[in-house]
């Protein structure tokens, strides 16, 4: 069956269609409340689609769709299947953070923080999105020094001998049985009313609890309660108050120039902006402006992400119904969109659509705005490349080697396209076949097919236009090899760019190419050769530290793998461990202070080896 025939199966229901390409890739995602016109429309011959589209419907080979029920079912099943699977030619969030939240356990008996990224339906209370997270760490910065409650993961109703951290003064120690319920209790509603921003109330609230602890001598409570109510107050200054009668609401504006589009999101929560952050979308230029807030919404909120109640809107998006349904079936209740013209609001969305206008003249200035054409003129390639891909391999005398790939496309490095590969197929300092190796790898994974429903699913590797080796003549030479095996790729364009002085080797060529000046093309392609060496230096570092640590720790008596484990799950790295104070490690479960001097030692030592190797 010919895609012709394919389109008039297609049924005039509502649902999501799916176009993949020759090799089964899923390319684009998108839903319609008729099929078959959406689908028909890209295919007539006087369809007016702009160079995206119409290199997506050249790469088209297969169509699929999905019947649903109704349109709001389509929005569901489309946002998940984009948020899966990141189709080529969708217009995508390169930005996949998820964002952190204050988790505050009210239903526990004895209820305590965690940072969370996820949300769940457990009876907790959360506090966010906090972006960034600078403001988020301060709270907590806070709430753990005046309110000293316990950021451990031990059972608070066990009865035990309380840690360190109760010894020097970090913790209440509720796990001693030692401390009132009630009065616990108590403090953590003076927690809940900070996190929602109420700290007029609650320092009205702790000024009363002063005076009365004073009248009862008891001065030195007093003055506890007299240095919170100061540090408050001071934290308050601090914070962004925009009207405590604005509640829960997020911003929205943006500014769009050619094919870019930025969004600016302010997140104000109980009327006090808690974080903003902004996204910049390219190749939109045959996008509608209401389609472009659709498709940035679905994708914002169908991350970990609860939308407010309320979002505010520099304009209305499509099927602004079904998008409010589909949040407030996210969030549990009801969430409206609205465009407001007047007051306060109207002023906020105005401050968002600024700060994207300033946003999009900064993204202008750079040199990459045109750097595809120049990287062609430079190199005489026929056409532009709009992605281009770079390896490098990293390691010492063979040992913790590592082969690194990062991938630029739509102007910006995408970070969710950079891969690592352990080099354990080749024995010694080879570097011309760890280059091969890494190519072969990294690459065999563009061809894997989609995973069926049930099964574990490996993120596809995108074959750039253009691809550049870190390196000589010799590694260009390595890398060609590599790609001779793979039909799909021996044709690509490849280039090495060497160092000292930097200049760049291409097949056939008989010298290398100088671009050791200031020309833009020259200057963006030592940018790609140096983030890629950044790449793989850092992760070798992170394997051999690894490698360090465990081989190192080993001949420490009582220290098994559940205990480094414990270590680094604590500290985060092996530079962190270093820096900690015994008793820090010791408060670890199963640690004492004797191991944790053991531990320090012992990586301290390692650590003046690596500063000062053997000759």
């Amino acid at each position: 069956m010919d895609i012709n025939e394919k389109v008039r199966s297609v049924p005039e229901k509502p649902g999501i269609y799916i176009f993949r390409d020759a090799d089964g890739r899923i390319i684009y995602v998108g839903k319609a409340r008729i099929l078959r016109s959406r689908v028909k429309s890209y295919f007539q011959k006087t369809a007016d689609l702009d160079d995206r589209k119409a290199a997506m419907i050249r790469n088209v080979a297969d169509i699929e769709f999905t019947v649903t029920m109704n349109e709001l079912e389509a929005l569901i099943l489309e946002a998940n299947l984009i948020k899966q699977y990141k189709p080529r030619y969708n217009i995508l969030l390169r930005d996949d953070k998820s964002y952190p939240y204050i988790k505050l356990t009210i239903s526990d008996k004895w209820p305590r923080l965690e940072v969370v990224r996820r949300i769940l339906k457990d009876g907790a209370r959360y506090f966010g999105p906090y972006v960034p997270a600078g403001a988020m760490r301060r709270t907590l910065a806070f709430i753990r020094e005046h309110y000293r409650i316990p950021d451990c993961r031990h059972d608070l109703n066990k009865r035990m001998r309380p840690c360190i951290q109760f010894q020097i003064g970090k913790c209440i120690g509720p796990c001693s049985g030692q401390v009132d319920h009630e009065g616990y209790i108590q403090t953590i509603k003076e927690i809940e009313m900070l996190l929602e921003g109420r700290n007029r109330a609650l320092i009205k609230s702790l000024e009363g609890k002063m005076f009365s602890l004073s009248e009862e001598m008891r001065y030195e409570e007093a003055a506890l309660v007299r240095d919170r109510i100061a540090a408050l107050r001071h934290i308050s200054e601090a914070q962004k108050i925009i009207s405590p009668d604005l509640g829960d609401a997020d911003v929205i504006g943006y500014a769009r120039q050619n094919g870019t589009i930025v969004f600016k999101t302010l997140f104000i929560r109980n009327g006090m902006m808690i974080g903003a952050r902004h996204f910049i979308l390219k190749q939109t230029s045959g996008e509608s402006i209401p389609y472009l807030i659709k498709n940035f919404i679905e994708q914002l909120y169908s991350r970990e992400i609860i939308a407010p109640p309320e979002l505010l809107l520099q304009e209305m998006p499509e099927d602004p119904g079904i998008l409010s349904e589909w949040l407030a079936e996210k969030r549990g209740s009801k969430v409206s969109l609205a465009v407001p013209r007047r007051g306060l609001k109207s002023r906020l969305i105005r401050m968002a659509s600024d700060n994207a206008v300033e946003i999009l003249k900064a993204s202008g200035r750079g040199p990459e705005q045109n750097i595809p054409a120049e990287v062609a003129s430079l190199l005489f390639f026929e056409k532009p490349p709009v992605s281009i891909g770079a390896f490098d391999i990293s390691n010492i005398s063979g040992q913790s080697a590592v082969g690194a790939f990062i991938l630029w496309e739509d102007g910006q490095f995408n970070k969710s396209g950079y891969r690592h590969v352990r080099m354990d197929a080749v024995s010694g300092p080879d570097d011309y076949a760890m280059i091969k190796e890494t190519v072969r790898r990294v690459f065999s994974l563009s061809g894997q097919k989609e995973a069926e429903p049930g099964e574990m699913r490996k993120e596809r590797t995108v074959i750039p236009d253009m691809i550049i080796i870190d390196g000589g003549r010799e590694h260009l030479n390595a890398a060609l090899d590599a790609l001779s095996e793979m039909p799909d790729l021996k044709k690509k364009a490849v280039i090495s760019i060497a160092k000292d002085p930097d200049r760049v080797f291409m097949p056939g060529a008989e010298g290398p190419i100088p671009i050791d000046d200031s020309r833009p093309a020259a200057l963006f392609l030592r940018k790609v050769r140096d983030e890629v060496h950044r790449f793989a230096i850092t992760t070798h570092k992170r394997l051999r530290s690894k490698r360090t640590f465990e081989s190192a720790l080993d001949s420490i008596y009582g220290l098994g793998r559940r205990k480094r484990f414990l270590l680094l799950d604590r500290f985060g790295s092996i530079d962190a461990i270093r820096k900690a104070l015994p008793e820090e490690i010791a408060a670890l479960k199963g640690f004492t202070l004797k191991l944790a001097s053991d531990v320090l030692n012992t990586l301290n030592a390692e650590g003046k080896k690596e500063d000062h190797p053997a000759s």
